[in-house]
This record gives structure tokens, sequence and C-alpha cells, in this order.
């Protein structure tokens, strides 16, 4: 495994990108929401999806020189046509939108329209933020996630972020709604390691601990992470006329769907008291008494938070396989590899 600065990480995907066609702009923006995510130890949502983004423009399932733009306006709700634009460049736009709408309402709503993959949903919610909004963002795609009781796939692993300001850090969820993201199923085939059992089912839906045999992943809770999918669905993509799992279901074809939300802090009362009440709240539940074998009780988001400084100090690693892949990608496209760092600090990889 070898380990890179973050800014040669992150120049060395937008390099990638725009060499296999993405717009300036799209390429920088996508390549910043990945690296964002190796820097958290994300690296189900970071640089491995360059190969399979650039496959989807070859595809015509991304369109890299999309330009996303808004098409209707009603109040604090709008809507951004994407175009099948990369799913960074849409997703911050419509938080953009939905903090522009929160900023004359007081709260927000952004759907976004024919996305592609948007990677760590969590970066949008942060752009809100971090302007004095509570944050909330959501992605539906197609079926990759078996609804409980079923075998197969049938809803998707739509996530779902929430960011609330904080004094010094905001609370941060970002969660899929099944059991483990797909890029993490992804990162352990290039990890070369087994996944927990529970993960996954194979072509027979039956549980497998093989990454190359994954064929649908399972949803968090049973009953609970699938009707949190669909209702994610039912928000993002039947709200907007463009549904997608029922499409694909009766063997038509369809596009993600987003949807980005602010909530302006001073519509309810003083951001700074939000802020010292979410920072008491942390507190108190930091100071629990532990379940044996706990050395800290983490508030959500801290860990990639804590990770994502020491990263960015010390370097990001990357799995060898992910690397491989890559390497083979800049060779095809003409593009320089950056040098690893020499001797590295560890940096606590999760490949899991």
């Amino acid at each position: 495994m070898s380990t890179y600065r973050a800014t040669d990480l992150e120049q060395y995907a937008a390099t990638l990108l725009a060499a296999g066609g993405f717009a300036a702009p799209h390429a920088e923006k996508t390549a910043s929401v990945l690296v964002w995510a190796n820097a958290r130890g994300a690296e189900s949502h970071g640089v491995l999806r360059i190969p399979r983004y650039l496959e989807m423009v070859e595809q015509g399932r991304i369109n890299p020189v999309a330009e996303p733009a808004v098409v209707r306006r009603e109040g604090a709700i709008s809507i951004l046509e994407a175009d099948r634009a990369p799913g960074g460049s849409s997703m911050s736009m419509a938080m953009e939108e939905a903090v522009r709408n929160a900023f004359a309402s007081g709260i927000g709503w952004c759907s976004a329209r024919n996305i592609s993959h948007a990677g760590a949903i969590g970066y949008y919610a942060l752009e809100a933020a971090r302007q004095d909004c509570i944050g909330i963002v959501m992605t539906a795609s197609g079926p990759l996630m078996a609804y409980h009781g079923s075998a197969v796939a049938g809803v998707s692993t739509n996530p779902l972020a929430i960011a609330a300001p904080g004094r010094d850090r905001p609370l941060l969820l970002d969660m899929s709604t099944s059991t483990v993201a797909l890029g993490k199923i992804l990162a352990a085939r290039d990890a070369g390691v087994a996944i927990p059992e529970g993960w996954g089912l194979d072509a027979d839906g039956r549980p497998t601990t093989d990454p190359n045999a994954v064929s649908t992943v399972t949803p968090l809770g049973g009953p609970k992470g699938s009707g949190l999918s669909l209702m994610v669905e039912v928000l993002s993509s039947i709200l907007v006329s463009n549904p997608v799992i029922a499409a694909i279901l009766d063997g038509e074809e369809a596009r993600m769907n987003g949807a980005a939300i602010a909530i302006r802090l001073s519509a309810f009362g003083a951001p700074e008291a939000f802020r010292d009440e979410v920072e008491r709240v942390a507190d108190r539940i930091r100071a629990l008494p532990r379940s044996p074998g706990t050395d800290h009780i983490l508030m959500p988001g801290e860990r990639g938070f804590t990770m994502a400084e020491k990263r960015i100090r010390e370097g990001i690693p990357m799995a060898a396989g992910t690397e491989r892949r890559l390497a083979r990608l800049a060779e095809r496209l003409g593009v320089e590899i950056p040098k690893p760092l020499e001797n590295p600090p560890p940096s606590g990889a999760d490949t899991n």
C-alpha cells in the first residue's frame, strides 16, 4: 500500500478525469469529492471509482461536459436538471441552490434530476453546515440491494447524510441504507480481503464473504434499511416525476436523482446558541459510561474528521489494487503518475 500527498492525489484524480473527457470544472469538483472521501478513510467512495466513472462516460451514462441548470423555482423549492452530469458537480450545485433558497425562505430544497454517481454525500451536507445551515442530502439509484425478504436486488443502497453545525466540528451522519455501501465491497476486492458475513448475497441469493461473488448487498437492519431506501426513492425520484426503481424493474432506462435540503439556523433562533447546544449534547454523550472494550464514544463524523486531519498531514494510503488500476488507466490516457511518499507514517487505512 503506497501513500500520497492529498494535493498530489487530487491533481492525479482531476487529470485522469479530464483525460477521460470530463470538462475541467467537473474533473476538479469530482476529484475534490473523491479525495475528501479518501482522506476520511472512506476508500469505498474515493479514487477507486475513477475507472468506473470513465467507463460510464464511454457507455453514455455520464455526460462529462453537461451544464446542469435550474429549470424550475417555486418558493423555497427548486428543480435542477443535471443532464447526466458528474454527480459531484450536480449535487454541489443543488446544495448551493438549496442554501440560496434557505437564506430567502428559512428552508430550501433542490431536487437534482438525472445526475450520476455523487460519491460520499456528506461532502454536500457539509457545504450547508459551513453556511450556518443544517444540511440534508439523499440520492437514489437503481436496484443494488435486496428488499427485506427478497433474494435479489429490488431497491438501492440510497444514502442519507445530515450535517449540523457545532462549535468546533459539525455533527455529520453519512450512511448507506445497506449494511455497507457497495463501494466497501469494491474496496475489499481491491485490497484482496474477505468481507464480513451479512454484507452481501451471491447470484443464488446465498450469503457470501467473497467480495468477488457478491451480486446483491443486504439492507441495514432488514426492513428498516429497505424501507428507508424506498422512501428515499419516493422523495428523490418519484417526487420529481423521474422514477428509478419501478422503471428499471420494468425493463426501462432510468437515471439517478438527488435531493439537497438546507435549513437556516437563524430562522429558528441564534446560530451560536444552536452550536453550543450541539456541543453540549455531544459532550454529555461522550461522558456516558463506556461499554467494555470501548476507548472513546464517537459522535457522527468524528472518526472521519480526525482521520482526515491526520491524512492531510501525513499522506493518504491507496490499496495496491486501486493503485494498479489507476496506473493502467494513466498509461492508457498518457497521464503522469505521481510519486508516492517515501517511508510515510502509518495512516490507519480502512479497507472494509
